[in-house]
């Protein structure tokens, strides 16, 4: 029977440079990514209303489920940072 070394490696903040400017880069993506949703809850929103005023049910379906897709990527983005903590934090407690 072989024994396999035990094997520990945990992230950690010095271990690369230019760290922080990545950190800088990805908050600056989640803005953007949040005032994308809010662009397409806007469009999906006008789409919405001109369908409904048109009686036009397919375009206001649309306008419907844009807003709703767009409220959810805006909280995926928002929670990103809890989800992501959440599951390296599980997958670390796996022995």
């Amino acid at each position: 029977m072989r024994l396999l070394p035990n094997v520990d490696v945990s992230p950690n903040t010095t271990g690369l440079p230019g760290l922080a400017a990545i950190e800088k880069v990805v908050g600056a993506l989640l803005t953007f990514g949040l005032v994308a949703a809010v662009a397409g809850v806007v469009i999906s929103a006008v789409a919405w209303a001109i369908g409904s005023s048109s009686s036009n049910p397919h375009i206001a379906g649309r306008g419907k489920t844009g807003v709703v897709v767009a409220g959810a990527a805006a909280m995926l983005i928002g929670a990103a940072n809890t989800l992501i903590t959440f599951f390296a934090n599980a997958g670390a407690a796996i022995r």
